[in-house]
């Protein structure tokens, strides 16, 4: 008989089962997979050498964790992906609400069971996905919610107040032999920061005025933004102590980690503007720049493509350079303009648009590649641009330029209209910003002469 096959306590103990606290069962998973060299979580990019580490030494270490970091840096993503670094499945005595091990009720109906009927007592097992609890802290939350309170239903078929088969439990014991998970912990309420005291370290609580023995067997990990910018609340000083580790995030440090992210989020596009809006000294910075923007950003960047080959009856959707102006709209909710600069949120968008464009240019090529390109505007020509000018005018106009050529071969695009179309916007605009060509803008087009 296999372990997973045991339908008793007795058969259990049959199959050589041996229980494990949460944390040791996580503890044996991370190291096995340290061993084999995969991923210790699997779709999480730019941690590798900075926030995984302390993690995993964390989980080896036996600690519950706390992340500290602004918004959109991965936090609730860390927390959902810890799930894997527990067992498939484990076995609980059959419907009990608290997940209790065979081998340790901690519940007053298990007990009983367990001293009624011994080893006959059924055992069920159930899925890791189910040994995950999650809540999001506000300052509404009570301590019924998250430990759990007196069911009224209950005391009126005769039981006892005193009686702990009265209680109907929350959910942290709902969760135990698992994880639980809080977002945002400063915002929860002091005196229910002090409940979780009780239930992380004394393995007891007081459900109206009645002591109950709770010892929860939990991994707790919660996040948090830096204390030095928010003034919603405070993690109290010894609830914080409870927490062994201290996790710091971070958003990510190079152009190509935020590709990739966007890459596993399937959104392959550079996020050089991202990366400006995070460094400019006209956005706020304490409430940062979150990677949903990128996300945010491209989405939008790529319906306006769609948008626009559906009216002009193009095959192939391809953004431009004058899309970026649609961005607005998804970036805007996104960041806080600091109060100098108030008013003047077109102007900034604007700046960090340009500051991108250049710094993807320059990653390429260089103005004087393009000498080509520039002569046939010295001659007189003229170029207008807009996003919904057909990709066949660009190539009339242009022709076929060996530069434009050699841009096609170098960024590894395939020679199609609406490619090049795609391709003479940006090089336009970076020979624009090189101060090789002027621009002239007029309601959404923009004509570049020389």
């Amino acid at each position: 008989m296999t372990t997973a096959q045991a339908r008793t306590i007795a058969e259990l103990r049959a199959s050589g089962h041996v229980r494990e606290t949460v944390k040791q069962e996580m503890r044996r998973n991370l190291l096995v997979r340290l061993r084999s060299g995969e991923p210790l979580l699997a779709g999480i990019v730019g941690y590798d050498e900075t926030v995984l580490p302390q993690l995993a030494n964390a989980v080896i270490s036996g600690h519950d964790v706390i992340m500290l970091g602004e918004r959109g840096q991965a936090k609730s993503r860390i927390m959902r992906s810890l799930v894997s670094l527990l067992d498939p499945h484990v076995p609980v005595i059959a419907g009990c609400e608290v997940n209790d091990h065979p081998y340790g009720p901690i519940c007053r109906r298990c007990l009983d069971l367990v001293a009624k009927d011994g080893d006959k007592v059924e055992v069920a097992w159930i899925d890791r996905d189910i040994r995950y609890g999650e809540k999001l802290a506000t300052p509404d939350i009570s301590i019924a919610d998250l430990i759990g309170e007196v069911d009224p239903i209950k005391v009126a078929e005769g039981r006892y107040l005193a009686d702990e088969l009265t209680i109907h439990y929350g959910l942290l014991p709902r969760t135990n032999r698992g994880i639980f998970a809080i977002n945002e912990l400063p915002d929860l309420a002091e005196r229910i920061q002090v409940g979780l005291l009780n239930i992380m370290e004394e393995k007891d609580v007081q459900i109206r005025g009645y002591r109950v023995r709770l010892p929860l067997d939990l991994f707790v990990i919660a996040s948090a933004n830096p204390e030095d910018y928010t003034s919603r609340g405070r993690i109290i000083t010894p609830l914080k102590d409870r927490f062994g580790s201290q996790v710091r995030t971070h958003y990510p440090l190079t152009t190509v980690e935020e590709m990739q992210i966007m890459e596993a989020e399937r959104h392959p596009v550079p996020e050089d503007f991202t990366h400006l809006a995070r460094r400019s000294p006209h956005i706020s910075q304490s409430s940062g720049v979150s990677v949903r923007m990128s996300i945010a950003n491209f989405e939008n960047l790529a319906s306006n493509a769609v948008r626009r080959a559906a009216r002009l009856g193009e095959s192939l959707a391809v953004p431009r350079i004058t899309d970026l102006a649609f961005l607005a709209s998804s970036t805007a909710g996104r960041v806080e303009i600091e109060a100098l600069d108030e008013g003047k949120e077109e102007q900034v968008l604007s700046r960090l648009e340009r500051g991108a464009i250049s710094a993807v240019f320059s990653r390429h090529f260089s103005a004087a590649q393009f000498d080509g390109i520039v002569a046939r505007f010295e001659e007189g020509s003229m170029l207008e641009v807009g996003e919904g000018i057909p990709a066949r005018t660009y190539t009339r106009a242009i022709g076929d330029l060996p530069e434009l050529a050699g841009a096609l071969k170098k960024l590894g695009l395939p020679d199609r209209p609406e490619v090049r179309a795609s391709v003479i916007e940006f090089l336009l605009e970076g020979l624009h910003l090189n101060k090789r060509l002027n621009k002239d803008e007029v309601e959404g087009r923009a004509v570049y002469r020389r």
